[in-house]
């Protein structure tokens, strides 16, 4: 009778432990269920592509875009972007050194490129290379290959509000230093601020403002090089000394606080109808429409001298470029997910929604399309107006324009002369430069 109990016993450990590898096989460590129709998922790659966002002014339309194409493809996009006042470069820099690497993220060519190319994946092969812009292309290239694919393109000059020059009887638009200042006089005689400053914004006057000195040399692209090697010198070249000019003139006739004025406040105050002009570039096209949807506005050229062809342009390039982590474990998706962008009728959407130019061939825009901003700067791009975006070929890239942008604060607010600021340009150059 034991020894019956004693079998039947060990039949029910048997029993049961057959019960429990049966339940353990519809159980995942992600919580699938074996019940009928669903699969279990626990040996299933994660096939989420991660994605570090810089701009800040695309964010709704990117997170938009993500959820679409994860409709389509089943494929998650994560988007984490660096959001206002962040410094993107240090960010980046921060998460590589942490080892929390996105598998999509953006450079911005030229010097930046030089300092990620080895992280990069080589997208040469991609159907989207033969299809873009050729001015887009030089930045992201190197020892032939192409290493990523531009997001968009932008440009940037004075932003004027159209009505505000009415009402001050400016007919003949700007294009020189002296008619620049004519129109700021007029301005002011109709009790009109003329410029709206944002001077508080390093990136404003170390990236944007300050490139017009080195964009406007006979030959720019010579100039920074032989800047770099020692050739050539800050200090005693006149473009140079003609830029302080216009930064001149735009305190004179701008805002008493123009080094405490930062973006966000600066565009609210342009919207709001309070100056005529404030230097920003096509990304404010949104956010203006829904700041002062009748704001009627195009854009002017910032002049340094008199010479109306030389500067009846408008700095026109690429922000940034998408670029893929080589080690990243969704090259493939990461792909795929450029191509979808580069190709389909979403993607193209996504660049009317944001009110960005594509940097595509094959996506051509009707004018309106994007606002007045996108229409100027095409208008300006057709025309061969444009000059070269410089600050991503400096040494140091943002590292040496968010110093050179402390020493032209320092200027506008009377700390130093022009002379200093000169001298402390080449100071900086010449360290980023050894």
């Amino acid at each position: 009778m034991i020894r019956r109990i004693e079998g039947y016993r060990f039949q029910l450990v048997v029993l049961l432990l057959l019960a429990l590898l049966a339940g353990g096989c519809g159980i995942s460590g992600n919580g699938a269920s074996n019940e009928a129709g669903e699969i279990a998922t626990a040996d299933m790659p994660d096939r989420t592509v991660h994605v570090f966002n810089f701009k800040v002014e695309m964010a709704e339309q990117l997170n938009a875009l993500a959820k679409q194409y994860e409709k389509e493809t089943g494929v998650r996009i994560s988007i984490d972007t660096c959001g206002g006042g962040c410094d993107y470069s240090a960010a980046l820099k921060t998460r590589f050194n942490s080892g929390d690497k996105p598998d999509l993220f953006f450079v911005a060519g030229y010097t930046d490129l030089d300092l990620w190319q080895e992280y990069l994946e080589d997208l040469s092969d991609q159907p989207w290379v033969s299809d873009l812009v050729d001015l887009t292309k030089p930045g992201i290239m190197a020892d032939g290959k192409v290493y990523g694919m531009p997001l968009v393109v932008e440009g940037w000059g004075f932003i004027y509000n159209k009505e505000l020059f009415r009402k001050a009887g400016i007919v003949h638009l700007p294009t020189t230093l002296a008619e620049l200042r004519e129109a700021a006089m007029k301005l002011r005689a109709a009790s009109i601020q003329p410029f709206e400053n944002g001077y508080a914004e390093w990136w404003i006057i170390g990236n944007h403002l300050l490139n017009l000195a080195f964009a406007a040399q006979p030959n720019p692209f010579d100039f920074v090089e032989e800047v770099k090697s020692g050739h050539a010198k800050l200090t005693d070249n006149s473009i140079l000394k003609q830029w302080t000019n216009l930064v001149d003139l735009t305190v004179e006739y701008g805002q008493p606080n123009s080094l405490q004025t930062d973006y966000n406040t600066q565009m609210a105050n342009f919207a709001a109808g309070r100056a005529a002009m404030m230097q920003q570039g096509i990304w404010t096209q949104l956010q203006l429409d829904k700041m002062n949807p009748n704001l009627d506005i195009g854009f002017l050229p910032m002049p340094i001298n008199n010479d109306a062809s030389a500067m009846d342009k408008l700095q026109v390039g690429v922000p940034n470029y998408w670029v893929i982590y080589k080690n990243s474990g969704v090259i493939e998706e990461s792909k795929a997910f450029l191509n979808w962008i580069a190709t389909s009728a979403e993607g193209r959407q996504f660049f009317v929604d944001a009110k960005l130019i594509p940097p595509f061939r094959s996506m051509p825009i009707r004018q309106g399309e994007l606002g007045s901003l996108a229409d100027d700067v095409m208008k300006y791009l057709k025309a061969g107006k444009t000059l070269p975006w410089m600050w991503q070929r400096y040494p140091g890239y943002e590292a040496n324009t968010s110093q050179m942008a402390v020493q032209i604060q320092a200027y506008i607010g009377k700390q130093m002369n022009k002379e200093r600021m000169l001298q402390e340009f080449q100071r900086i150059w010449d360290e980023f430069s050894s």
